[in-house]
């Protein structure tokens, strides 16, 4: 098993001023759960003007503003698989 600091790091960006942090909370808590050995960390990191972004290490994941909406947790949990752990099963996560 690779230490902690060499796996890769998720930062979640989310306004402070919208109080978008529970969602940025929960988000990290369900990539946790679902990628314990994949990850080295999840990072809540507080932003401002409506951000709420998703990066894998320098990568950008998932994005409010370019998509008009926040991701859902399935859709997320497919995005960061398919580049930390391309044949790990998400169960209900997957879409049929």
């Amino acid at each position: 098993m690779q230490s902690a600091e060499s796996r890769p790091g998720v930062r979640i960006v989310y306004c402070t001023q919208c109080r978008f942090i529970l969602r940025a909370a929960w988000l990290a808590q369900e990539l946790l759960m679902t990628f314990a050995e994949e990850l080295g960390e999840v990072a809540l990191v507080p932003g401002r003007d409506g951000i709420f972004e998703v990066r894998l290490n320098d990568e950008l994941l998932f994005s409010r503003k370019n998509s008009g909406r926040f991701p859902e947790s399935s859709e997320l949990k497919q995005l960061l698989r398919d580049r930390i752990a391309p044949g790990k099963d998400l169960g209900h996560s997957e879409k049929k």
